[in-house]
Formats: structure tokens, sequence, C-alpha cells
């Protein structure tokens, strides 16, 4: 592992055509993400997911975030050049961007093989609008995936959270944002 807490994982050719061809449709479909909102994808490698989310939810906004310049790069090169995708290096730990900035946060199982991964659903949250829709790979995906990296890791939504469970789709699940609510005092 690096400084970061985090190893990226090899550059599969067949695995990114996997990804980019069946997965993501299959993910965006199964979950009901919106489309036409403002999407971030934390560790988005390099960029397999973003032009897939870019023809099928025609976002008002698309962000890809990634730790590692090197696979921004290589996100930079998968991306069409008039695409309005946004590449921005950054830790998912740390999101650099202000509270409420996105109505969609996706984590292809970035969050499961980070150090801390409580400190990166806090920060998803936080960029979360009100009625966010935080998607996720279930630990099913993870283990079916990579049986061995996910060995013994769990993505618990921290308590007190405002995130709750909006749909499940076996492979994939998703967390909606709840508005707060005043206190009564």
């Amino acid at each position: 592992m690096e400084a970061t807490g985090y190893s990226p994982f090899p550059n599969l050719k067949h695995r990114n055509f996997l990804q980019g061809r069946i997965e993501v449709p299959l993910f965006t479909r199964a979950l009901s993400l919106a489309s036409r909102c403002r999407v971030l994808e934390v560790g988005c490698g390099r960029g397999v997911a973003l032009p897939v989310f870019e023809a099928l939810l025609r976002p008002a906004s698309l962000v890809g975030l990634d730790i590692e310049l090197e696979l921004l790069r290589q996100a930079r090169s998968v991306a069409h050049p008039a695409s309005g995708v946004r590449l921005v290096q950054g830790d998912v730990r740390r999101i650099p961007f202000p509270d409420e900035t996105f109505d969609v946060v996706v984590d292809f199982g970035t969050c499961y093989h980070i150090e801390g991964p409580h400190l990166a659903l806090k920060e998803i949250e936080r960029v979360l609008s009100a009625g966010g829709v935080f998607a996720t790979e279930s630990k099913l995906a993870q283990i079916l995936a990579h049986p061995f990296r996910t060995f013994g890791r769990r993505l618990r939504v921290p308590a007190g959270s405002s995130l709750r469970p909006f749909r499940n789709a076996g492979m994939w699940r998703s967390f909606r944002k709840v508005a707060a609510t005043a206190s009564t005092g």
C-alpha cells in the first residue's frame, strides 16, 4: 500500500471493457440514477465509467476525482475532448468541493479499499445535496470481483449519518441523503 493508504488496481483491458460496456450501464439502470444532475465519481481511476455516465445520464456536471495523478492523465485520454468531464486530483477522505455540490456520488469500490473509509463516507455525505444519492458496490460485488483484497473489509455508514438505505440491487446499492430536521427544543 502506498503512503495514501490505497494501492491502485492493475490496468486490465478486458476488465475495463466489461466495466464500461456491461457493469456501468447495469449499475446506472439498476439503481435508477437520475439524469441531468451534478455527478461525482470518487476514485475514478482511469476514467472507464465517465464516458458511460456522460452518455447515459447526460449530467449537468460530471467530475472524476482520484488521488493518483497518473490515473487522471489516463482518464483524460478516455474522455472525449469536447466533453464537459472535469478531472480533479484529490482524496475521497478530503473531497475538495463545498458542501452540497453534487446530487449523485458514485463509488465503484474505492471506499472498500482505503484506510479510514468512515472519513470518506462523511465527506461523501457532506458534498451530497439534500435528497442526493450515494451509489456504490455491495459487499457481494466486492467479494466476487476482489475476493482476497476485500477479505475482512466492510463499508458501514457512520452512526448519526444522514445517509439512509435507498435501493438495493444485489451487486450494487444506494443511499439517499435525508434533509436535516430542525430540532425542537
